[in-house]
This record gives C-alpha cells, structure tokens and sequence, in this order.
C-alpha cells in the first residue's frame, strides 16, 4: 500500500509539472491553456492541496450557493481532513471560447473519497460547468456549477 501511494505521489508530481510545461507552450492555443488549467485543478485534488486549488481561483469566483473563494479553499480543507483518499477522474472536456479573454468548459468528473481501499468510502459523478478568464497571462477560474449526475 505504501508503495502504490508513493507511485501516486510521484505520479502527481509528474502530472503537475507536465502541466506547467505544457501551460509555457499552450500560451498561443487559449482552449489547451484552459483545459491545462481544468487538469491542474484535477491535481490540486489529488494532490489534497486546498491552497493550490484556491490559487486557480480568480478573485472573485462564485460557486454553488455564492460560494466563494475562502468557501471553496475551507470545503477542500474538510473533505481532504474527512477523507484518507480523494481523487477527481474527469471526462472529456469541452471548451467554448467565447472571445479573447473568457471560455467556458463542461466536464463530468468522479469525485471519490475513501480510506486507501481498491474502492472508495464515497463516490458521485458530476456535470460541471465551469467559466474561465484570462487575468494577466494566467486562465482562472471565475464561475462554477456542478450537479449531482447520480
């Protein structure tokens, strides 16, 4: 067990840095920056990091039920403290430019949280819809939705 966390860690690592990588070369490609981006915060889950996922957040991001920024850094917090385990699986993203400085992607993603088993405690599938804006050469997250699919 120890050995598949560690492979998880270092997998996580890998991941995050190919992320950066790739986010230098995706800087003229607007729709590949904001799925980078949508990956990133897939790592930050993973990664169990509520501060690198509040970092992808733009100031004034609102969420389900006005959540905000601080909501959504304590939310993290809570289900990383709740769960040994938590990870986001996504599926196909789409990107809708919609100009120069704003896009909008739709995914669904597995949300699961367990206690280190083969299957998870806890599980639901989500469709998310997610607004992004380009502030000073970076794509944040600015506006999200996600509901229950299950």
């Amino acid at each position: 067990m120890q050995q598949f966390r560690r492979f998880q860690r270092i997998a996580t690592g890998i991941a995050i840095s190919a992320c950066l990588l790739l986010s230098a070369c995706a800087k003229d490609d607007p729709e590949q920056a904001v799925r980078l981006q949508v990956q990133a915060m897939q790592a930050a889950i993973d990664a169990r990091n509520a501060g690198d996922v509040e970092d992808l957040l733009a100031q004034d991001f609102v969420g389900n039920d006005g959540m905000d920024r601080r909501a959504i850094r304590r939310l993290a917090a809570g289900v990383f403290l709740r769960h040994k385990d938590v990870a986001a699986k996504l599926g196909p993203v789409s990107v809708e430019l919609r100009g120069d400085r704003d896009a909008i992607a739709h995914f669904s993603v597995l949300a699961t949280g367990g206690s280190g088993g083969f299957l998870p405690e806890s599980g639901q599938v989500y469709q998310v819809e997610s607004g992004w804006r380009l502030v000073d050469g970076e794509w944040h997250l600015l506006n999200a939705t996600w509901t229950p699919n299950l």
